[in-house]
């Protein structure tokens, strides 16, 4: 993370500010932070990237490589998880088994992660084995692809199906998976919480 602390440092003393007073605009209690962060001896996730960008009003591109060219080739890198369980921020899964990379334009909408597909409940058009991309949100859309935690267990890949009275989810094999109901109390009790919604997939072979 050298090459972005350098960057947020040259952006910095080019916008003529202070390690205090960048602190102050992004909520830290102090410069010692921003001068870790500087140094490269903090990570910075792909939100507080975009954060530090808006700071500085300078590109997440400048940010990440020095270049501001909005259309640069060069792609960011998101982490392939290989599960993702209740309880641990994402940010702080350490079971990484790979990276992707996703376009700067895609990166700068929001923050995104990777999860490899276990099992073959989402047949055929999600294997075992494949790669969905995913924006992490707290929300989807009807018929949106969305990865679920659902009572405390490993996070499901399944497509949601609203009605006033809850949620169904949906996995594309019936053999597998039969669609699972979940009552708008369950959803609150049990709970039933969405933590991202699949935007790509990517085959493995």
């Amino acid at each position: 993370m050298m090459a972005l602390g350098e960057n947020i440092k040259r952006a910095r003393m080019k916008a003529q500010i202070s390690q205090d007073e960048l602190a102050k605009r992004l909520g830290y209690k102090s410069r010692s932070t921003i001068a870790k962060i500087e140094s490269g001896e903090n990570d910075l996730t792909q939100k507080k990237v975009a954060a530090f960008a808006k700071a500085l009003n300078v590109s997440i591109d400048f940010l990440m490589d020095g270049d501001s060219n909005e259309n640069n080739s060069k792609g960011v890198r998101i982490p392939v998880l290989g599960r993702v369980v209740a309880g641990i921020p994402l940010e702080a899964i350490e079971d990484i088994e790979d990276y992707e990379e996703i376009p700067r334009r895609m990166a700068s909408s929001g923050e995104f992660f990777a999860l490899r597909i276990k099992g073959r409940s989402m047949e055929p058009k999600l294997s075992e084995g494949d790669i969905v991309i995913v924006r992490k949100q707290e929300d989807v859309d009807s018929g949106d692809t969305a990865i679920v935690l659902v009572n405390g267990d490993e996070a499901t890949v399944k497509q949601i199906k609203k009605t006033e009275a809850g949620i169904m989810l949906i996995g594309f094999n019936v053999e597998v998976y039969q669609p699972h109901f979940y009552s708008n109390d369950q959803i609150e009790n049990l709970p039933v919480r969405i933590i991202g919604k699949v935007v790509e997939s990517r085959h493995k072979w």
